[in-house]
Parts: C-alpha cells; structure tokens; sequence
C-alpha cells in the first residue's frame, strides 16, 4: 500500500503474535479482509524479543501451544518439556509458514493513533510510516507482555559500558565472557538470565530488589511415550484443559493442606518441588485462598533456600518474606538458589542499600560503586495495558482510552469497553489472560471474536459496544473474584504495582478459566446482553 494511502479493511489486527496470527487466520477464513500491524521483523510477539539467554515458558510445550488445527498438534514435534524461546520462535514461525499469514502481515510498523469516527463508524488507524487504514473492527491482539519497563534511574544515560533489556535483547549473539556485567531485577526473566550470564561472566552483581519464590524447572527432554500418548488423546485433554482453573492440566490435589498430617504435606511439596513448574501449586486444594495454608507451602520452599544457599546472609535475602507464594506469578529456573554459591556471583540488596544512581562505569548502591562492562535491565513490562495506552486510542467523542482506564483498566468481560464500539481486546484485563495457559485464553477470545463478527453480519448489524453498567458490573466481579484469593496482597505487576503512578488494580480475573468460558458462551448464546448492537445509519 503506498504511503499515505488510505486502505479499506474489515478488520484492523494490531500484533503478530500467536494472538495476532491466530487472528489473521481465523478471520481471514471468515472471508473478511484483515490485516496485522507488527513493531517486530517477523512473527512471534514476546518470542520474537525475548531473546536472553535462559529464555523458556513455565507451562510445558504439549498444553503452551495451538489447538485449532489437529494436523498441526499432530505434526509438530517438541524438543523438551518447557519450551524455549529458539523453540518458540521456529514454531510460531512454522505457523505463518503453513498457514501463509504473512500475506497480511505487515511488519516493521507500529500503530500511533487509533480513532473513531462516529459518522462512519469505523476507524481511522495511522503508522509510523504514515499509511492510514479505515476499518470496520479493530482487534487488539498486543500481548500483555510487550512494552518494556525501563526504571528510571539518576545518571542512566551516562553509562559508558553496553546497556541491553531481556525484552529487547539483541538477535545477534551477545558475548559477556569475561565481562563485569550487572543484572537489575530477579523476576521471571532475571531468574532465567542470571545462571547462565554467571557460568561466563568474569563477576555477576545481581541488583535485587524484592526477593521471589522460584521452583525447579526440570527442562528434561520430551518423552516420546508421553508425547505420544497426549497426541493419541489430544481433544480429550484440550477440552479438559478449558475447563481447568488455569488452562493447563495440573495434578491438582483436592486435599487441603490444613486437614493433612505434617508428614503427608513433606511428602506432598517435596513431589512437587520434584515435578517443577506450576505443580508446586497445586499441591493442595487451599494455598491460594488460606494464609495458613500458603504459609506452609511458603515455608517449604524457604526451607529450600536456607539449604541450597550456603551463606546465610545471602540466603535471608533471597528469601522473600512480603507476599504468599502463588500471589507473583510464581518463577520456574534451572539453579537459581545455587548460583549465589559462586565465587564470582555478588548479590546486593537494594532494599537495603538503594541505587542512587548510574555513573559513567557502573551502578553505585548503598554509597559504593559496583563496577561494570554490561548492564542488564531484567525489570519486565508495563504489563497487559502498556501496549494499549501507547497507541492513542481514542473512541465516541474522542475520548481517549487513558482517560477512560485513569483510575485503572476497565472492561467487559476483558473482550470490549463502553465508548469504543467495534473494538476488541484479546487476553488483556478482565480476562483470565496471564494467570492462564496463553494458547487456551486467546484461542478462546479470537473464536468468540469471530462468532461476534458473524453474527453481527447475519442479522445486519455493523455495531457491538459495551455497555456501562456491564462494564461497571464485570469490574465487581474481577474484584471480588480476586478478593476471594490471596492475590492482592502482594504488590505484583498483575496489580501495575512495577510501575511508578500507576493505580492499583488487580487486572486479570481469577475466577477460573472454565467459569469465564461457560460466562463468554452464555453472553453469545443469548444475543450478547451487556452489549448494544446496532445499525449504522443509512448502512444495512
């Protein structure tokens, strides 16, 4: 499309993504003109970026993958049980390959301005590279881990050494050997970079600020027998999968760990520990909503550290003591705890010791300077709303979607918002998003999406909009679902509580993946109540 054009579309598709492409390749068969618009090369989303060493998913490759073609569940072969980026990266590529989406995919180009026009009722989307596209539907598929968190330190711009994000980590190889290299943050993404930057950095300082709970993840390679025998069964345990809590197929106990005896509830976490991964969880029926009960989850894994770290000092710090285990997306590493054993790994805490700032040749907390040649910023994202709120989106009167969200995310049912007609949002807040199996959360929105859009069709209408009260109704319920849980006391970023000036609302609902489907459905079922659906004037 030449620049400054103005292209006609049905749907409007912002990432490329497995939500985006699997957009593409769901709507597109509905016969609709559709188009995605990617910031990256290639497809992908957050494995196409997150490229730092350690880079893996914590939910295994059999259940994090698509479901929607049965030739393609069938003919894909996984390498290991938890996938890892190069892994993810080939399969989505394999995607775009054998479904040809990249025909309606254009990458390199990011979105600037989303706006309604209320006397089309359409909307008016431009790039970066000026093109500007009309479409009926625009959907929403940016990932809730895509916009990169950056503290904002004193002095950031003075450091003379190599600066790189685990979530823009260069695609060419990146040589720390030898290195003075510091590591700030030890979430998910510092918990995987740092015992590998440790095996060949000349010294490691970590920067720690809160301390998480991480479990093995015991990556072994995929057994074929077991590969096998999911492939054999794969409908049953996908349908099983969706009406889990989750997404995902865990061995969950229905025992409570209170009504156990000590024995049993050792017996039981150091199984767990063994299995690795979100298994930890699900040990008993109670963790996530009796304190008493994920105390003592809590302190088997406390216990772990204290053996595994042989300083205790280092050991107390890395132990978190401030939120129930579960509350912070849980972490999954391969020697994690034991990496602080090394004689060339430092562990600072910033708690104790802030950073004041970064001068021209390191990181100086706690009044020394820590020395270094590479600084890696492990600080995650401006999770499941940045995307959305860097785009200007702006629906009915111009209202912009910042404002609409000014005092935090708003949806309903994390699909549409009122005064944004025709606008859809995939896994972001209000959904069961990133407490859930991905695949299984954004198969069942674009499906949902699609149906939507046919059924606008076949009876003649051009508009679906939420409703203010459905959308005021919803939010309660994403509240008190979470309330229900020990959620919310932890100050995680499924609370925006990363990000400095950002409200604190709980996002994602917690109440269950199979219960939000069977809510999804009903709304359908019933000519989706909670939404106004209408004729455009002067349109049929």
């Amino acid at each position: 499309m030449p620049i400054g054009d103005l292209e006609d579309l049905d749907v409007l598709i912002v990432g490329a993504g497995f939500a985006g492409m699997y957009a593409v390749h769901r709507l597109r068969g509905q016969g609709l003109r559709v188009r995605a618009y990617d910031g990256a090369d290639d497809v992908g989303g957050t494995w196409y970026w997150n490229r730092y060493p350690g880079a893996r998913c914590d939910i295994e490759s059999l259940e994090y993958s698509y479901s929607f073609s049965e030739e393609l569940q069938q003919d894909w072969e996984w390498s290991r049980r938890f996938p890892e980026q190069p892994e993810m990266l080939a399969y989505a590529r394999h995607v775009a390959d054998r479904f040809d989406l990249r025909r309606d995919i254009v990458f390199a180009t990011r979105i600037t301005s989303v706006t309604f026009d209320e006397g089309d009722g359409r909307w008016l989307v431009t790039t970066d590279r000026g093109q500007r596209v009309r479409a009926r539907f625009c959907v929403m598929a940016t990932g809730c881990l895509s916009v990169p968190n950056v503290p904002d330190l004193p002095g950031a711009d003075r450091f003379t050494g190599r600066v790189l994000h685990t979530a823009t980590w260069p695609a060419e190889q990146v040589d720390l050997a030898g290195q003075r290299v510091g590591v700030v943050g030890t979430g998910a993404s510092g918990i995987q970079c740092i015992p590998l930057i440790a095996q060949v950095a000349g010294h490691l300082t970590v920067f720690q600020r809160s301390a998480n709970f991480s479990v093995q993840g015991l990556n072994v390679p995929l057994d074929p027998e077991v590969a096998h025998e999911r492939k054999a069964h794969y409908g049953e345990y996908r349908e099983r999968a969706r009406r889990s809590f989750g997404g995902m197929l865990l061995r969950q106990n229905r025992v409570h760990a209170l009504t156990a005896s000590a024995q049993e509830r050792d017996r039981e976490f150091s199984a767990r520990w063994g299995l690795g991964g979100f298994e930890y969880m699900a040990a008993f029926d109670d963790l996530i909503f009796d304190p008493a009960a994920n105390d003592l989850a809590a302190d088997y894994v406390r216990d772990k550290i204290r053996q595994i770290v042989r300083d205790p000092e280092v050991a107390a710090t890395l132990t978190p003591t401030d939120h129930p285990i579960g509350t912070k997306r849980i972490c999954v590493d391969n020697d994690y705890y034991d990496t602080f054993n090394r004689d060339n790994v430092t562990l600072v805490d910033v708690r104790r010791d802030p950073i004041t700032e970064i001068t021209e040749t390191g990181v100086r907390a706690g009044g020394r300077v820590h020395e270094l040649d590479t600084l890696v910023y492990a600080t995650g994202f401006h999770a499941m709303t940045g995307a959305l709120l860097a785009m200007n989106i702006r629906g009915r009167g111009g209202r912009r979607l910042a404002d609409h969200w000014a005092h935090g995310p708003r949806t309903y049912l994390g699909l549409g918002m009122s005064g944004f007609p025709n606008l859809f949002v995939v896994a972001g807040p209000g959904s069961p998003s990133v407490i859930s199996n991905a695949f299984v959360s954004l198969e069942q929105h674009v499906d949902w999406i699609g149906d939507c859009l046919a059924y606008l069709d076949a009876h003649r209408l051009t508009t679906i909009e939420a409703d203010p009260a459905a959308e005021d109704d919803w939010v309660a319920d994403v509240n008190a679902a979470a309330a229900r849980t020990l959620y919310p006391q932890a100050n995680s970023w499924y609370l925006g509580a990363n990000i400095p000036g950002r409200p604190r609302v709980f996002m994602p609902y917690v109440g269950g993946v199979g219960r939000y489907h069977k809510r999804c459905a009903a709304v359908a079922a019933d000519g989706y109540p909670g939404f106004t659906l209408s004729a455009q004037r002067g349109r049929s």
